[in-house]
């Protein structure tokens, strides 16, 4: 059976200094519906039972259940609502505009959810980030440049179906492709099936998120730390000498003091003449060189649907 190769296309601009009072509040607004989501859901590993999922139109919660209702939340970046619909036919949704403050975007959703029976508590507060006022008080981030946000889920769009592809060359252990709103990334992660040495210093989030060898791969839009769009990946725990192996293309780079993460600005590959290749070249090299270090049987995790191995070479050699 042939495989079905997407479309080229042409991906837009994403640099963040001029949408970034944008990227905070849209951030802050999307941990919001991902507590809603995790106050709903049931535990899975890995924490998978909490990210956000790139659709047709924006973001999404999927299906979630409270106060015996079936119901989701849908970020809808075409019409610039925020949608809560239930398996009954109630759709309850407000305008995301410029001027919606973090503080009314929370008290909004909450009287929706009130509306169609579904509201719970949330802890008020944003998670993991510099950002530390609490939701109902944030005034400050009011920002909503409607362009900006189209051409982010457009980039989100595009990435995805490029790590989907991506996911289907391994029979590992692999998460969904999904975005965390911690960080507001999208990522899919492979196991090898061991469970990782523990540590005792690790808070819990993260004991669960780490419990097993991972090699993880992903896409922000930036942030105060890392000042571009970029894809990255990291293997953990971290072997001896990953930061000294090749990555491709050649603009990827090993960054970090403490660990390495590989990284490989989005303007390389939007710019490129084959970005899909070039992306898939960058995440096969992060794969290799962190599979290879860390004893991972490649062989054994390799997918029936992975490319033939000189088409996968010509990919490596090519970008």
């Amino acid at each position: 059976m042939a495989r079905t190769v997407p479309p080229q296309i042409a991906l837009p601009e994403l640099p963040i200094e001029p949408w970034e009072p944008t990227l905070d509040t849209l951030h802050l607004w999307a941990q919001i519906v991902g507590k809603v989501r995790l106050a709903t859901a049931a535990p899975r590993n890995h924490w998978w039972h909490v990210p956000l999922y790139v659709d047709v139109r924006g973001l999404t919660t999927r299906r979630m259940h409270a106060g015996g209702h079936t119901f989701q939340i849908d970020f809808d970046f075409l019409d610039h609502r925020l949608v809560v619909r239930t398996a009954a036919g109630d759709s309850e949704s407000f305008d995301l505009r410029d001027g919606l403050s973090v503080a009314d975007f929370d008290a909004k959703l909450h009287d929706v959810l009130r509306a169609i029976g579904v509201d719970v508590e949330l802890r008020e507060s944003p998670y993991g980030i510099p950002i530390t006022t609490p939701f109902p008080d944030d005034h400050e981030h009011a920002s909503y440049d409607r362009e900006a946000v189209q051409r982010f889920w457009r980039v989100l769009d595009w990435s995805d179906s490029v790590f989907e592809e991506f996911a289907g060359w391994s029979c590992a252990k692999t998460s969904p492709v999904h975005v965390f709103w911690h960080g507001l990334d999208l990522a899919v992660t492979r196991f090898n099936g061991r469970r990782a040495p523990s540590n005792p210093e690790a808070d819990p989030v993260s004991r669960e998120a780490y419990s097993h060898d991972v090699i993880s791969f992903g896409f922000w839009a930036g942030d105060q730390k890392v000042r571009e769009p970029t894809y990255y990946s990291y293997t953990a725990p971290e072997p001896p000498g990953l930061r000294d192996r090749p990555l491709r293309p050649s603009d990827a780079r090993w960054v970090g003091e403490r660990s390495a993460m590989a990284q490989l600005p989005y303007e390389s590959v939007r710019t490129s003449p084959d970005p899909r290749s070039t992306l898939l070249a960058f995440l096969e090299s992060a794969y290799g060189a962190g599979a290879e270090l860390a004893g991972w049987d490649r062989e054994e995790l390799s997918s029936s649907w992975c490319p033939e191995p000189g088409a996968l070479r010509d990919l490596l050699k090519g970008t």
